[in-house]
């Protein structure tokens, strides 16, 4: 065996090319083809050094992915010790090699059931509606302050959308995140990619992974200024963030004037948080954010205080569920500062935002996958409590016929507890 993995490929197909009657060559030919789709949906990287980790189980057993998590495994409760966090990205690095591109694609798309094989006997485009149709929406956030004389809703423009991502597509995003924090922890990623604290302060600091630009926070040893710095290069959006942005396109959340070709991931240890400010005039409006394994309480206000390190005090809290998409826009991105007090246990956050035309770096191109795209044409119906219910009630009539063995695994909780900021 490691004989054979030593052969180039010219060898290996000079190797087994010759003195195969028929049936075997036929045989040959369909186990390499097999091999070599595997091998590509495996990765969607070509860095040799990450592939060179490929050689280990596809797939992760459940164990491994409750740790992943970080709900059940408990490798994440001291997030400060460096030599556990080592370990960590090392058994995160075991487990993550199953997560196949295709994988995400078919989730992505589907999403119904937690077994992307079932058979539903439903059409790919009844499946979307019934997942479209569990998405709820909130847009009448409302809060007004007196800025600069005027009496105005500081929240205006800020949306909310809840069962976005299920929870089997959540755990496959995490898991991809997961690995890119491996690859950065191992320098495998751009070096404006990926960037940790030196040294952990709460207030101060957390994990981030930049995709599309490099986007500077504060003025720098050399005395650059906040926002997008065009002649530094970092990494492209991975294919799973592409696939996130074509789902927020086809189901309305996002326009398609204006695809987000940028994003930041943010990794919260507990204790973690993001300060006061308003997003740089460098990205247009809007920008959305998605939330992961845990859910959090964003504030907003013309003002927001400092009340300690890492907690703040403001007018206006939203809570932030998991698989959600939290769009901030008009006021509500512009006039109102918002910020992340410090988070009780492990959080994710992935916020897709576009460059202004004249920010866009040096090197910059569009992303093919990107271009053309357009929502569904049910996206823009109104989803009544009456139809959700006929949908929801065809679709646990479909899994029912197929002895599925209950009916959480199909049918999101659509009852959310309604609150409104006064």
């Amino acid at each position: 065996m490691e004989f054979l993995r030593s052969l180039k490929k010219d060898d290996i197909l000079d190797l087994f090319s010759h003195s195969f009657c028929s049936k075997c060559q036929a045989l040959l030919h369909s186990r390499i083809t097999t091999l070599r789709k595997r091998k590509l949906d495996e990765t969607c990287s070509t860095d040799e050094g990450f592939e060179s980790s490929l050689d280990m189980p596809l797939n992760g057993s459940a164990s491994n992915s409750q740790s992943l998590t970080g709900r059940n495994g408990k490798q994440w409760d001291n997030p400060r010790n460096s030599s556990q966090r080592r370990d960590s990205a090392t058994s995160v690095n075991k487990s993550l090699v199953g997560c196949k591109q295709s994988d995400f694609e078919l989730l992505l798309n589907d999403g119904i059931c937690e077994d992307s094989s079932f058979k539903n006997g439903l059409s790919e485009e009844k499946k979307e509606r019934i997942r479209y149709s569990l998405v709820c929406c909130r847009k009448d956030f409302t809060f007004v302050e007196k800025v600069n004389s005027r009496h105005i809703n500081v929240v205006q423009g800020l949306e909310l959308h809840t069962e976005v991502f299920n929870a089997l597509e959540q755990k496959k995003i995490v898991e991809w995140i997961y690995r890119l924090q491996w690859r950065g922890k191992q320098g495998k990623l751009k070096d404006r990619t990926y960037s940790e604290p030196r040294k952990w302060m709460r207030g101060k600091g957390r994990v981030t992974i930049q995709f599309g630009c490099c986007y500077n926070y504060a003025v720098d040893k050399s005395g650059k200024p906040p926002g997008i710095m065009r002649d530094e290069e970092v990494d492209p959006l991975p294919p799973v963030f592409k696939q996130m942005i074509k789902r927020m396109v086809r189901w309305n959340i996002i326009p398609s004037s204006c695809i987000p070709d940028s994003c930041i991931v943010n990794i919260y240890e507990e204790g973690d948080c993001i300060p006061p400010h308003i997003d740089h005039r460098d990205f247009v409006r809007p920008f959305y954010t998605v939330s992961f394994l845990s859910e959090c309480k964003i504030l907003f206000g013309s003002n927001l205080r400092v009340v300690c390190a890492g907690e703040f005090a403001g007018p206006i809290c939203i809570s932030l569920p998991v698989g959600s998409v939290f769009v901030l826009n008009g006021h509500g991105a512009n006039i109102a500062k918002h910020c992340i007090p410090s988070v009780s246990t492990k959080r994710i956050s992935i916020t897709f935002r576009k460059m202004k035309q004249s920010k866009l770096p040096y090197k910059f191109s569009p992303d093919p996958d990107l271009v053309g795209i357009k929502p569904l044409a049910f996206s823009s119906l109104n989803k009544s409590d009456k139809a959700q219910d006929e949908v929801r009630n065809l679709n646990i009539q479909q899994h029912k016929a197929e002895s599925v063995e209950s009916e959480s695994d199909i049918v999101c909780n659509t009852e959310k507890a309604s609150f409104r900021v006064k």
